[in-house]
């Protein structure tokens, strides 16, 4: 196969991968909002399952090769650098989709690469630096587009948008946590063993959960937990680590500025999810701070 039609095969698989989270993030919002589920629960289940079948698959396809086992220090750092940080994020995430729109929550969360900028310190010259905080400012912008109408609105969840928010910079900081991690093990190892003690973490939570509210037994709302778990967990997770293993990772994550709108697309025709007039500023703005602290990142690797 030719190197054109690799790349646009490859292209295809992380189409599909956006595709498929879009999907997952209506469907999560569909389970934790007019369903009702519990949002520790349904997310934290949903990575211990997610969690176990990618290492099942990891280790079938590793079959006749010598598996070496973890250090107690990398398995340590998978259960409180990881899986830790990985809990607190889908907990904020969850609960963050049960108060406000599917779009909005996908929408902060494509601002996190501008926090994974600005959290990696002082830039190396004049030049990284105005590229840096011009990104910076333009996310900023379009979170502020974002929050505004929560601030004048009654209608529109405050409590809904700030989790959002907060879920991005979670987001950010477990893909930090991955980037120490992933210097031991590969990116779709360290998926799979944070995420199954993302999920035994999140049990005892997830029990006070349930004993509260119970939970709703409809085949169809299992149906949409069990893709979650496989679409939105195994399989985009899965296209995610290819991915990265063939291209630079600046180019895989331009794809993760899609994933707003597939989740727009989403919730708005299983949900009947309005979209907001600022929805379409924000996305404009934040995907331009993005490209920008894209630009701050190629300059301080070049130097």
């Amino acid at each position: 196969m030719s190197a054109l039609r690799q790349n646009l095969w490859l292209a295809a698989l992380l189409v599909f991968a956006v595709v498929a989270w879009g999907a997952s993030n209506a469907g999560t919002k569909y389970l934790v909002g007019p369903v009702g589920w519990p949002p520790i629960w349904t997310g934290g289940t949903r990575f211990l399952c997610a969690g176990f079948l990618l290492l099942g698959w990891l280790r079938l396809n590793a079959a006749g090769r010598n598996a070496v086992p973890l250090s107690p220090a990398v398995s340590r750092a998978l259960w409180w650098r990881g899986g830790l940080s990985l809990a607190a994020y889908i907990v904020v995430f969850n609960w963050a989709l049960r108060l406000t729109s599917a779009s909005h929550v996908a929408l902060y969360l494509g601002a996190a690469p501008v926090w994974a900028v600005l959290w990696e310190g002082r830039a190396a010259d004049a030049r990284a630096a105005l590229l840096r905080y011009a990104a910076a400012a333009l996310a900023l912008g379009g979170v502020v587009a974002l929050l505004w109408p929560a601030l004048r609105q009654s209608s529109v969840s405050l409590p809904g948008e700030v989790l959002g928010l907060a879920g991005s910079v979670l987001w950010t900081s477990y893909g930090r946590q991955c980037r120490v991690l992933t210097r031991d093990l590969g990116g779709l190892e360290v998926s799979a063993h944070t995420m199954w003690r993302a999920g035994l973490l999140l049990l005892p939570l997830a029990a006070v959960e349930l004993a509260g509210t119970g939970l709703p037994g409809a085949a169809w709302d299992w149906g949409i937990q069990a893709y979650c778990v496989l679409g939105g967990g195994v399989l985009a997770y899965a296209i995610w680590s290819v991915a990265l293993r063939r291209w630079p990772t600046s180019r895989v994550y331009l794809f993760n500025n899609l994933i707003p709108l597939s989740t727009m697309a989403w919730a708005h025709v299983t949900l009947n999810e309005p979209v907001t007039p600022t929805f379409w500023l924000a996305m404009l703005l934040i995907v331009a701070g993005v490209l920008l602290g894209q630009q701050s990142w190629r300059r301080r690797s070049s130097n």
